[in-house]
């Protein structure tokens, strides 16, 4: 008998560690919406139409990727389910599209949305429902606010730090110039604006000579570049989306107006504006990078940039590797899988958000070298480095070093 019971107490202490180790491993995972044991939900808006459907290849970059990422096992044996959704560019059909992925779709985070005032409209919807509004497609300097906005973070470095860079730039090789500036009238347009004027300081008063603002409705932005040129400014400061840049570039052309020209980043592509414009009519032109570009030679030999052009092969044979769009849409894809495996078996929206807020020098595949990827609880602007780039020939020509240019510094 004794031994019988002996045998007893050994099955009963085996049932109680086997009931404990399944208790652990279940509470070891936590899921919000949107996240199970195979899958997760991830929304995303974009202008595949209207003003702004340049940028639409971001948002199909990323699907390819995500293809990429299931085909390999996804993140922690989940396959991720990417919704996307077209807003055209307008903040209203926006918010239409951010309630259905939140509240029918029932994702676990929006990532990547593209558009300042796009974004603006749902950033309140996004917080009061604690879903994450991740690594937003805009560069706004509010979406770097962890204290009053702790569920939206930015990705790309800041409109006002870019154009911090521009005015120190002109300070030291054109102190004397006049200034005219062309910007989009909302949030994106008034940033940078706002950035240069900072960045130029007690000059900006004397040095701008006029600002020009354009609507997203307007056609063409050609009367308002005639009238830059009678300021008889010689610097142009063009604050612009795609469609509108190329306009800019190929008007100045027309009429003959040949100031120096800077063009903000986020219209750089050479495959969606410059070649549009035409190659001849953007010599010499002023940006700042920080991904690398596909047309820069430099690259040819470079690991990140060859498996970037073997996704884009194999995932998006029908993608423009030259729309710098690819470029951005794969690291953006690469930051948030980065995030996700550092979220575990933990997919809840509250640990998503730690985990995008603790990257340590992270860096994906097409950064620019010396660039990297850092956030904390107090501080949601992943990149702030960027390096000046000059336009030559068919590709754009780095030059000068690597900025680090937090806004307001």
């Amino acid at each position: 008998m004794p031994a019988v019971t002996g045998k007893l107490a050994a099955a009963s202490l085996a049932l109680a560690l086997i009931a404990a180790s399944a208790s652990t491993a279940s509470a070891q995972k936590k899921y919000d919406t949107g996240a199970t044991d195979t899958e997760i939900k991830i929304g995303n808006i974009m202008p595949y139409s209207g003003p702004a459907s340049a940028y639409g290849i971001i948002g199909r970059t990323e699907a390819a990727y995500f293809k990429k990422v299931n085909d390999e096992g996804g993140i922690n044996a989940r396959k991720i389910n990417f919704i996307s959704y077209d807003d055209a560019y307008s903040p209203p059909k926006t918010v239409e599209q951010a309630r259905k992925l939140v509240e029918s779709d029932e994702v676990l985070l929006i990532f990547n949305s593209l558009g300042t005032p796009s974004n603006s409209a749902i950033q309140k919807y996004m917080n009061s429902k604690k879903v994450p509004q991740l690594f937003v497609a805009t560069g706004a300097t509010k979406w770097n606010d962890p204290k009053d906005f702790p569920w939206t973070m930015g990705w790309q470095p800041n409109y006002q730090s870019e154009t911090q860079i521009y005015a120190k730039y002109i300070l030291k090789e054109m102190p004397n110039a006049k200034i005219a500036v062309l910007f989009q009238n909302d949030d994106y347009g008034k940033d940078y604006l706002k950035g240069l004027k900072d960045g130029l300081g007690a000059k900006a008063a004397s040095m701008i000579v006029a600002e020009e603002s354009y609507e997203t409705s307007e056609p063409t932005i050609d009367n308002h570049i005639v009238k830059l040129k009678a300021t008889g400014a010689d610097i142009f400061v063009n604050i612009t989306t795609p469609k509108f840049a190329a306009q800019a570039i190929k008007k100045n052309a027309e009429i003959g107006w040949k100031p120096i020209h800077f063009l903000n980043n986020v219209s750089a592509s050479v495959g969606s504006v410059i070649k549009p414009a035409g190659f001849e009519n953007a010599q010499g032109i002023i940006s700042a990078a920080y991904l690398k570009d596909t047309t820069d030679a430099q690259w040819a030999n470079d690991a990140g940039m060859k498996a970037f052009l073997d996704f884009m092969t194999k995932y998006f044979p029908e993608g423009d590797k030259t729309d710098n769009g690819t470029i951005v849409g794969y690291g953006v894809a690469q930051t948030l899988v980065q995030v996700l495996k550092n979220c575990g078996d933990d997919l809840t929206r509250a640990n998503v958000m730690k985990q995008a807020a603790s990257l340590k020098d992270f860096r994906t595949e097409v950064l620019l070298p010396g660039i990297k990827i850092n956030t904390s609880a107090t501080d949601f602007a992943p990149i702030s480095s960027l390096q000046l780039q000059r336009f030559k020939g068919e590709r754009w020509e780095l030059f000068g070093d690597v900025i680090d240019a937090e806004a307001g510094g």
